[in-house]
């Protein structure tokens, strides 16, 4: 199958790596970011991979850039059959030393920006009456860790909005598809641009994932578009110990996800991206290549939840017939 892909934040990292994937499986691709430079490299990029792309200097942020850049793409090519809401920003900082204009950018980027792109793709879907909505997300969008507040609370409110219009496309009859996938800790260049106020440089928290299988996994992902994917062996071990242990993650991360998403580099003064891109910086990885993991394990989350559930349903028996035993 091949089709026309928007992607949002697609210059680098995560969006980089999945607009590769389309390229590399003949998809037209249109990528939206702010920064026209490293539209150019990755454009070029991609047609070396026999693409057709269109670019977009976009900051998400802006729901009316975004409506213009749908209308764009769908004046061009005819239709957009896969939206791909992939942009965000964060700053690392406990609560109270982010500023409130702080907090409302981030939401503007990582929450809205996924709102006001799944409005645009909705517009030129439904009268086709057909059409993919794929969400980027995170383990964290179901487990907040300290240090990244601003980031965790706009990745919770886009898987709540996303089950709200899941249930209004049902409720329609709609045939377009919705899709979050949510992510492990990728060596992206985000830890060299986003802002902070940490006094030693920024790190996932490990384990950490290339981003082409990443890129990789999202691609399938948007063929075959289940409710949810968890994507890495640890998105599924976050998910799961917040169903099952939250008080226990809480003070486990307390302890270790604080230092833990620090280095022993000092942090130095340099330019973030939180309001303006960031030149120069737009690449495919990050700086922790050396330990980051080639490969990526991608679980239903559906058949996941059943599986527990089966377990819990089979213990439960177990327990009665235990009892009745006794």
């Amino acid at each position: 199958m091949t089709g026309i892909v928007v992607i949002t934040g697609a210059t680098a990292g995560i969006g980089r790596a999945t607009a590769q994937a389309f390229a590399r499986n003949g998809w037209r691709i249109a990528l939206l970011a702010r920064e026209p430079a490293a539209l150019a490299a990755t454009k070029a990029e991609l047609e070396a991979l026999g693409a057709e792309v269109a670019t977009h200097p976009v900051d998400v942020a802006d729901a009316g850039a975004v409506d213009h850049a749908a209308d764009a793409v769908a004046a061009q090519w005819g239709a957009i059959d896969v939206w791909i809401n992939n942009a965000m920003a964060t700053v690392f900082a406990p609560v109270d030393e982010v500023a409130a204009e702080e907090y409302a950018r981030v939401t503007a980027v990582t929450y809205l920006g996924i709102v006001h792109g799944t409005r645009a793709a909705l517009r030129h879907m439904r009268p086709r009456g057909a059409g993919s909505i794929l969400q980027v997300g995170s383990a964290l969008s179901y487990r907040a860790i300290p240090l990244q507040s601003a980031y965790c609370a706009a990745k919770f409110a886009a898987r709540g909005f996303t089950d709200a219009l899941r249930s209004e496309l049902f409720h329609q009859r709609s045939r377009i598809r919705l899709c979050m996938v949510q992510l492990p800790a990728v060596d992206t260049p985000q830890f060299d641009w986003a802002r902070s106020r940490m006094p030693r440089r920024m790190q996932p928290v490990g384990p950490v994932h290339a981003p082409g299988p990443i890129g990789e996994a999202i691609f399938r992902a948007a063929g075959r578009m289940p409710r949810e994917v968890w994507i890495g062996l640890p998105t599924l071990k976050a998910i799961v110990g917040q169903m099952v242990v939250p008080a226990w993650l809480d003070r486990m991360l307390a302890r270790k996800a604080w230092e833990g998403q620090m280095t022993e580099e000092p942090e130095t003064a340099r330019a973030d991206n939180l309001v303006a891109p960031v030149t120069g910086k737009h690449t495919l990885s990050g700086r922790f290549g050396d330990r980051a993991k080639p490969r990526v394990q991608v679980f239903d989350a559906g058949l996941v939840r059943a599986a527990i559930g089966g377990a819990g349903v089979l213990l439960v028996a177990a327990l009665v017939a235990w009892g009745v035993a006794d």
